[in-house]
């Protein structure tokens, strides 16, 4: 890189993470004013008292001040606020399918028997995970069905009905208006999960198309021109699903033969989404036949509630439709969690030679247990708001009395966690941290004794959650799975549920109730209270990073509108020849930031990508989302990325924050009180790097790693202070972040790898190991690390 000239400038590009920030947080300003932007993508600067924008704050590097423009780019408002966005977190069980469908191996692409086998056994595999999809649609409206058609309509509106009013009397009077009652909230359900599945952000930049060859993080987050064909299905099935349940079930075919018509219609149309779901069918069902389809499910949802007029005192084939789909939709994540192990198996040799903290969760079958939870939270979801609704009515309404499995199951779930949670929280961290005292890093950054136990509480939490709490989620996950085997033998092979686990099934009661009541709630609260939006949109930022591939009904990916206007932005900033581009995200904004810079370092010149630099902060790249989407985010990407960068990605972390981690360094440990540890090397590749130097600010340096200390040395004049443990929040407010920007920007070089006879020196366990000495032999270069040895309470 060219040394800085008079004219050269910086400009840092700010992407927040979650929980919605506002501008004056992300770029710490009194006041912020938009420079460009759509609204929904914002493009925002710092203001003076007269809403101009001001220039940012001078950068020192290279031994003097630079000029820096600063600037953050806003995208909360796709996720956070308002009554449309509030109602996705009832579509959270759509999202962990969707989720899911990310979550698989990748397919090796060395070509052969292997990589042909891992591609058909992935095609199964994605098919699977949208018939699983269609299923859980089918699941919610038959269950929505059973709230609205069968206790309310059907019994609480009865002529005797005892939970109807006595000023409302004459609803019962009225059987068509009783009809009406009970399918117009599933029919407006419906209508607005078909809008929903049609809503997309509107990208004002240009997407630079995929090129073959190419290994790029997070360039696998396209969208899927199958969609539409999708949301049309989803939507027929809905309609079939309810006509089916009005004409009395899968499996009892009425007497009279125009209620047989319309019930062997509603079978018909089911079958036909199913298989048109597995078998991509994009060319056959055009926009006509679409709209043709969904016309007949429409008319034949119609035809049949004229059939069922008057309604009986109770629907009869509400448990049986429940019991069927919830069937279906078992075998299904049976047969994907059984598929899922060969094509892990596959996938196995792209990640065997990775230390341990960078494989895939579960040896890349963490899919089927994702999968899994989302039918249970599904099935759980409708099962507790018909149970909300009995007890707010305070009525003797019939459940079906599968509903009784439900609650033994969810409330066996409960206790799971419960013990779970208490033998981690209240149990492992304080005998984890009693067992290692003070960590020597933690030594190493808090130099002052009062600050040193406090760090260390923080250090153990974070580092037990980090490495355990993803196993939690997993054991929770199969305990549940395995119950509902176990519930299902004792129900069907022995002719009911043993009178001990009576007990469980009023935990299970109470555990949904709060459920269904809570999404309730925070749907109400999200859309009329700014302050409580936020818990809401923590969870809509996670669940909506991913595009539309398993099920349409989520929420619009922001990623498929944030990643290429900020590349465009960038590119705006590098027309200027002095300027140098820093995009700097934070949380989940680093795994935004990343994806850009990769697409951005592949199309750039050299010399322009070489006024490129890449900062992340509290990211959860390494520990959680490289390991949950290994397709994604392959490590060799962001071996290439940081090779690209020439060491201009630099990384801030805290022992202490749960969230984020190490992004570029592993398999740290402390040796006469240096930081040692692996990583990505700025010449391309990894191996040993130099030991951490410790800068002026306290923080350890290793590598593209830069470990803070917490809470922060100071107070430093003229910044400002945050005192206490800060785990994952303001890091924009450490002295370290503009030493790591400088750093990124190319105006302080990184230190490279020590010669390599002081590696080996450092690290002869890992040296005299074979693989790295046939490494060595062939091509006498830095060895890549084979083993993860992580010392506990280690960076």
């Amino acid at each position: 890189m060219p040394l800085p000239g008079p004219e050269t400038r910086v400009v840092e590009l700010r992407v927040p993470g979650l929980i919605g920030t506002t501008g004056e947080s992300l770029l710490d300003s009194v006041g912020v004013v938009d420079v460009a932007g759509d609204g929904l993508g914002r493009i925002i600067r710092p203001s003076d008292r007269l809403r101009r924008p001001a220039p940012g704050p001078v950068l020192q590097g290279a031994g003097r001040a630079l000029p820096r423009t600063l600037e953050g780019y806003l995208w909360s408002g796709m996720t956070s606020g308002g009554v449309a966005k509030a109602t996705w977190a009832l579509l959270f069980p759509f999202s962990l399918a969707n989720v899911a469908y990310w979550m698989l191996p990748p397919v090796p692409g060395d070509g052969g028997a292997r990589a042909g086998a891992a591609r058909v056994l992935g095609a199964v595999c994605r098919g699977l995970l949208r018939v699983a999809g269609l299923l859980l649609t089918t699941l919610l409206v038959s269950q929505l069905a059973v709230v609205t058609v069968d206790l309310l309509a059907a019994q609480c509106l009865a002529y005797q009905g005892r939970c109807l009013p006595a000023g409302l009397s004459w609803l019962s009077e009225v059987e068509a208006l009783r009809t009406a009652v009970g399918l117009l909230p599933v029919a407006l359900v419906i209508f607005v999960l078909h809008q929903v599945s049609g809503t997309e952000w509107s990208v004002s930049a240009k997407v630079t198309p995929r090129s073959p060859g190419r290994s790029l993080p997070g360039d696998e987050l396209r969208s899927d021109g199958g969609i539409p064909v999708l949301r049309c299905l989803h939507t027929v099935a809905a309609l079939a699903c309810t006509a089916l349940l009005l004409a009395g079930g899968p499996f009892g075919p009425p007497a009279a033969t125009t209620e047989a018509v319309a019930w062997t219609g509603a079978l018909v149309l089911l079958g036909v989404t199913l298989l048109a779901t597995a078998v991509p069918m994009h060319r056959l069902l055009g926009r006509v036949v679409r709209a043709l389809l969904l016309g007949i499910a429409a008319a034949l949802l119609v035809w049949t509630a004229v059939l069922r007029t008057p309604l009986p005192p109770r629907m009869f084939g509400t448990d049986d439709t429940v019991q069927a789909i919830g069937a279906a939709l078992i075998a299904v994540c049976v047969l994907f969690a059984l598929l899922l192990v060969p094509a892990a198996l596959l996938a196995r040799p792209a990640w065997r030679s990775l230390p341990r903290r960078l494989r895939p969760w579960v040896g890349g079958w963490i899919a089927a247990p994702a999968l899994a939870l989302a039918g249970l939270i599904g099935g759980g979801f409708g099962a507790g708001l018909a149970i909300a609704l009995r007890e707010l009515v305070r009525a003797d309404l019939l459940l079906p009395p599968s509903y009784a499995l439900v609650t033994i199951l969810w409330g066996g779930g409960l206790a799971l966690s419960a013990v779970l949670a208490l033998l981690g929280f209240a149990v492992a961290v304080p005998m984890r941290r009693l067992r290692r005292g003070v960590p020597e890093v933690v030594r190493m950054l808090q130099p002052e004794e009062e600050n040193q136990h406090e760090a260390a509480t923080a250090w153990a939490q974070s580092s037990w959650e980090r490495r355990y709490l993803h196993q939690i989620v997993v054991a929770v996950a199969l305990g549940m799975a395995a119950g509902v085997a176990g519930l299902l033998v004792a129900r069907f092979g022995f002719g009911g549920v043993p009178a001990w686990l009576q007990p469980l099934s009023g935990v299970g009661v109470v555990a949904l109730g709060a459920l269904a009541a809570g999404l309730l709630r925070i749907i109400y609260t999200a859309a009329t209270t700014n302050e409580r939006s936020r818990h809401l949109g923590a969870l809509a930022d996670l669940v909506s990073f991913w595009p539309r591939a398993a099920h349409p009904a989520v929420p619009p990916c922001y990623a498929l509108k944030v990643v290429p206007e900020l590349v465009a932005r960038c590119r705006e900033h590098l027309a200027d020849p002095h300027t140098r581009v820093v995009l700097a995200g934070y949380h989940l904004g680093g795994l935004l930031a990343v994806i850009a810079v990769g697409r951005l370092a592949a199309d750039l010149p050299p010399e322009d990508r070489a006024r490129v630099g890449l900062l992340t902060a509290g990211s959860p790249l390494q520990w959680g989302y490289q390991r949950a989407f290994p397709a994604v985010l392959p490590h060799a990407a962001l071996v290439d990325l940081y090779g690209n960068l020439e060491g201009r990605w630099r990384g801030l972390c805290r022992g202490t924050d749960t969230f984020g981690g190490g992004a570029t360094t592993w398999r740290h440990q402390v040796i006469d009180r240096q930081l040692l540890g692996i990583g990505y090397l700025p010449s391309g590749g990894v191996g040993p790097l130099a030991p951490a130097e410790q800068g002026p600010t306290g923080a350890l340096v290793l590598g593209g790693d830069h470990w803070l200390p917490d809470p922060m040395r100071g107070p430093i004049s003229g910044r400002r202070w945050a005192a206490g443990v800060r785990r994952h929040a303001d890091y924009v407010a450490d002295p370290e972040w503009d030493r790591a920007v400088a750093m990124a920007a190319g105006l302080d070089r990184p230190d490279g790898p020590p010669p390599l006879e002081e590696q080996v020196a450092l690290f002869p366990d890992l040296f005299n190991s074979d693989p790295v000495r046939q490494h060595r032999a062939g091509s006498g270069g830095a060895a890549a690390s084979t083993e993860q040895h992580e010392q506990d309470g280690s960076a």
